[in-house]
């Protein structure tokens, strides 16, 4: 939906109001001094229903309080060998902001392979990211754009996705579901680019299945998307990925381009060293402790179960495409917008 009424904010406020105490200290953490923003959010993702709403936004914010989501950020992956490879293995990073000042995050769907640690450092270490951008990088872009920011902009790199990402299917819709029920609409709008021939053949099946609010968010690019993209984002904030390769002399002419998904990477640098500190303030003396934090896992999310299993019978058609040309990459692919 578009505009929310004005009327259905109130009522929501009002029964806001009167959730318990606990509830109230948490929602503290999710509205960062904008209360209205989350009702809006929330409103949205339940098509401006104001008492499904309210119920998907206490049910977050239990979920919050009985997965001590709030101290999440003061609870480091150790030792740091386990979360560089953590790292490695589920691509994601900031590689800048857009002219309007949304942060913009990079994900690697197609060379993520989730296989360096249990499933529960991976939904850890995607739920430390969630909350290191509500906290920490969209207040500092609202402070230095001077207005209030409170989305990002999500770039999918689909190089390298293969038949193996099967496997993933799972893991992924779990990822997809906590950010579905307790972090609905954060993003702006999803990019996807260099989307090779089995990703066509999988978005076909899988948009009609997408809701219309999320369909509008995604827009397929040709290629690495670069000239598109630099419609709204400067070259720096340009993924490595977008990044057209130079042949001899170019206009931008990189000999060296940072990796944002490497723990290397300053975004990645700042975040690691942020939770360390936070743990440090809260148990001084104590050394850190080792072993992932158990979130409760959503127990079902009908819309991305229903995407994984399509997706999953339509993989399984192209296994003979597994080792498919590079050529199929430049595959042009129909985004609906013809």
């Amino acid at each position: 939906m578009g505009v929310v009424p004005e009327e259905a904010i109130n009522q929501f406020e009002a029964l806001m109001d009167e959730v318990e105490e606990p509830l109230k200290r948490t929602f503290q953490n999710v509205h960062q001094g904008y209360p209205r923003e989350p009702l809006i959010r929330f409103l949205k993702a339940r098509e401006g229903n104001v008492m499904k709403a309210h119920k998907m936004l206490v049910d977050c914010l239990n979920w919050r309080v009985q997965n001590d989501i709030d101290n999440i950020l003061a609870k480091p992956i150790v030792p740091t060998d386990l979360y560089r490879a953590i790292r490695d293995s589920q691509h994601i990073g900031l590689s800048g902001y857009s002219k309007e000042g949304f942060p913009i995050f990079a994900i690697g769907v197609g060379l993520n392979t989730f296989d360096k640690a249990s499933v529960h450092y991976y939904v850890q270490s995607h739920i430390q990211i969630n909350e290191y951008r509500d906290r920490v990088i969209l207040p500092a872009a609202t402070k230095k754009y001077g207005k209030h920011i409170s989305k990002c902009i999500k770039i999918l790199d689909m190089t390298g996705l293969k038949l193996s990402a099967l496997s993933q299917i799972k893991l992924l819709t779990i990822i997809s579901s906590i950010d579905d029920l307790n972090y609905p609409e954060k993003t702006v709008t999803y990019y996807i680019v260099n989307a090779p021939y089995i990703f066509s053949a999988c978005w076909k099946v899988v948009k009609p299945l997408l809701q219309e609010r999320t369909k509008r968010k995604i827009n397929v690019l040709s290629g690495c998307g670069q000239d598109d993209l630099l419609k709204i984002m400067d070259y720096s904030s340009l993924p490595h990925f977008c990044r057209k390769r130079s042949h001899g002399s170019s206009e931008h002419s990189d000999s060296y381009v940072e990796n944002c998904y490497s723990l290397d990477h300053p975004f990645h640098q700042q975040v690691y060293n942020y939770i360390k500190q936070q743990s440090l303030i809260r148990e001084p003396v104590h050394p850190i402790k080792q072993g992932s934090v158990h979130v409760t896992l959503p127990e079902d999310a009908v819309e991305g179960a229903e995407i994984a299993k399509t997706i999953e019978s339509e993989l399984e058609k192209f296994k003979d495409l597994d080792g498919c040309p590079e050529s199929l990459k430049d595959l042009k692919i129909d985004n609906g917008k013809s």
